[in-house]
Parts: C-alpha cells; sequence; structure tokens
C-alpha cells in the first residue's frame, strides 16, 4: 500500500541528494571511461543514465509501500529467485565466459543481484512467523541456511564468486544480527580452514589465480596486469589527479574494465586523492544517515529488515575500494552508484528505497 503523506512527512532528503550526487559523479567518469572522439556519449554511457533515471524512480516508489508489505512479499520472491537463477543456469546469456544474464532486449539483466534484494525479507519474515519475541535457537535457522546455501551454489555455478561472497557475508551479519550462537561462526570459520584445501580444488582456474595475485605471485604484464595498472591510475593521479578525461592509463586503454569494477581508479587518475576522499566521505555520511534512521525503528524485525538491505551496499563499496587499491582479492564487485550496469544500479536504489519506507 503506498503512503504519500507518510512519505512526505519522513523522507530524508539529504540521504537522497548524496545519492544522486554519486550517481552523477559515477555516470561523469563512466563518460570519461567510454568516452571518444567518434562517440562522445557511448551506448554504455546511456545505458547508465537510463538506469539512474529509472532507478530514481523505483526508489520513490518503494520509499511509499508500507515496508510490511514489502518484507512479506520479498519472502516468497526469494523463491521466485530461486527459480529463475536456476533458469539462468539452463537458458541465460553467455558473456565473458559466464552465464549470469537473462537477455531483456535492449538491457541484459542480472538475476542474481535479486538475491541480495530479496534475502533480507526473507530471514526477518520467516523469522517473523517463528515467534515474534525475537529469541530464537539454532533449529530455527536452519531452513534460512538452507537456502542461502542453494542460492550461494547456484550463484556459484554461474560462475559468480563476487556475487556469492557478497550473498553470504550479508546473510551471515544479518543472521548475526537476529541472534544466531557465535558457536556456530565458529564452527564455520574452523571448517573453512579445514576444508581450504579441498575447496581450492573446485575453483576456476581464474579465480585460483585472483588469489595468487592477491598473495604477491604473478607476472606484473601478465597475471597481475589489472591490479598493477588500477595501482599506477591511482598512483598518478596524486594530490588533484591529471584532470577530468586526461586519465593516460584510463584514455590509453590500459586499465581493463574501467567503466565498471575498476572505475574508482579512474577517478583516483583524474581528480586525485582529494576527489576520491570526497567520494568516501559521501558514501560513509550516506551509510551513517541510514544507520541512523535504523536505530531509530521501534521493532526489532523492520531493523533487522532494513540493516540486511544496507548491509550488501555497505559490503559491496568496501570489497570494491579495497580490491581496487590491492588490499583485497580481485572477485568483480561493482561500486554501488558509480559502476557501470544497470541491475546493481536498481537492487542499490530499490534496496534504500526500501528502508526509506
Amino acid at each position: 500500500m503506498i503512503t504519500l503523506r507518510r512519505t512526505v512527512g519522513s523522507f530524508d532528503i539529504i540521504s537522497f541528494s548524496i545519492m544522486l550526487i554519486l550517481c552523477g559523479i559515477g555516470l561523469s567518469f563512466v563518460w570519461s571511461a567510454t568516452y571518444t572522439l567518434e562517440t562522445p556519449y557511448s551506448i554504455f554511457f546511456k545505458k547508465q543514465a537510463f538506469g539512474i533515471i529509472s532507478g530514481i524512480i523505483l526508489y520513490l516508489v518503494i520509499s511509499a509501500i508500507d515496508f510490511r508489505n514489502l518484507m512479506r512479499q520479498g519472502y516468497f520472491l526469494y523463491f521466485c529467485t530461486i527459480i529463475i537463477l536456476v533458469f539462468t543456469l539452463i537458458k541465460g546469456s553467455i558473456g565473458m565466459g559466464a552465464q549470469r544474464w537473462i537477455n531483456l532486449g535492449i538491457i541484459k539483466f542480472q538475476p542474481s543481484e535479486l538475491t541480495k534484494l530479496f534475502l533480507p525479507a526473507f530471514i526477518t519474515y520467516y523469522l517473523f512467523t517463528q515467534q515474534e519475541n525475537f529469541m530464537y535457537k539454532f533449529r530455527d535457522f536452519t531452513f534460512i541456511l538452507g537456502a542461502l546455501f542453494i542460492s550461494a551454489l547456484l550463484i556459484l555455478k554461474q560462475p559468480d564468486l563476487g556475487t556469492a561472497l557478497i550473498l553470504l557475508i550479508s546473510g551471515a551479519i544479518t543472521l548475526w544480527l537476529a541472534g544466531i550462537s557465535r558457536t556456530f561462526f565458529l564452527c564455520i570459520g574452523l571448517a573453512g580452514v579445514i576444508g581450504a584445501p579441498i575447496m581450492w580444488h573446485f575453483l576456476k582456474p581464474y579465480q585460483r589465480q585472483r588469489v595468487t595475485v592477491f598473495l604477491g605471485q604473478g607476472d606484473a604484464h601478465k597475471e597481475r596486469y589489472q591490479i598493477e595498472q588500477a595501482k599506477i591510475a591511482i598512483g598518478s593521479g596524486g594530490l588533484t589527479g591529471k584532470g577530468f578525461l586526461q586519465g593516460t592509463q584510463n584514455k590509453l586503454l590500459f586499465l581493463p574494465e574501467s567503466r565498471t569494477d575498476f572505475i574508482f581508479a579512474v577517478v583516483c587518475e583524474e581528480i586525485g586523492f582529494l576527489g576520491a576522499l570526497i567520494i568516501l566521505l559521501c558514501y560513509l555520511l550516506l551509510f551513517l544517515r541510514f544507520i541512523t534512521a535504523i536505530n531509530r525503528l521501534a521493532s526489532p524485525f523492520s531493523q533487522l529488515f532494513a540493516y540486511g538491505l544496507l548491509i550488501h551496499v555497505i559490503v559491496s563499496a568496501l570489497v570494491n575500494i579495497g580490491m581496487v587499491i590491492g588490499i583485497l582479492p580481485i572477485v568483480g564487485i561493482p561500486l554501488p552508484f558509480m559502476s557501470y550496469g544497470i541491475s546493481n544500479l536498481w537492487i542499490t536504489f530499490v534496496s534504500l528505497g526500501a528502508i526509506q519506507s
């Protein structure tokens, strides 16, 4: 149910303005990363502009809907998403060696993004139906853990390690907030350490390469090429950058995936440390605004739902920036609001719009 009067009265214009600023900066650097004299406004720039405009509309619509309806509907849509993930493995569009997308004509949509959106609703609504006193035992979480494992496995089969990790990390933090015992995490950690050699053999060759590159192995002109070029771009930007559209690593095509996962390196090269710092402060202010708003909610279930929606956005931002500057392995995670990608834009807008509701 849409409640326009309540939405207008509680609408956080500051958070909304910060999102618009980040989107504007992101669109500018998608333009810079794809600009050529022959095609100043590339198809990627136009699609990103469409994604931002449509994402803003989605944000405003979702923020006007009662969150209880969103939570209830999201619970059932999570099961639909699992079915769509199975369909993607069978009939999905193939690109760059992965089968992650469904072709919708003018755009390709990535269904795995939906799991990040609907997982918080699934967890919260399921726990709400078990009991309302927010006191749970481990058996109350077993169904959730099973569904989470199946979703992550289907995403890994595409393969999409980055999204699977974001889903698992977000799910684990949400379950921790819901009260799952610390013993569970200790057991998972112990199992991970013991099972690491076995899991290593199930990784794709390029996934193993990313781990070894992170540990310092590989040739700078081959396996380490992407991360080395990103470091050169970041370092050469200095304090104030080389100037908009003047990044040589970007313009001379030395930097791979400059419009998507590595757009932060383009930012650092062209507007320097100070410009990157302003962007980081925008993210920090945005997340603090939402955390403050969530902490004011009266119901623990509404808080859990809202935190679950925010966690995946925060984790994505941290992982993306971490991998670009070289302190985390490369896992292919877009930077929220800034990297090219309509699916991620829509999911981010809808997630934060649901918190606003």
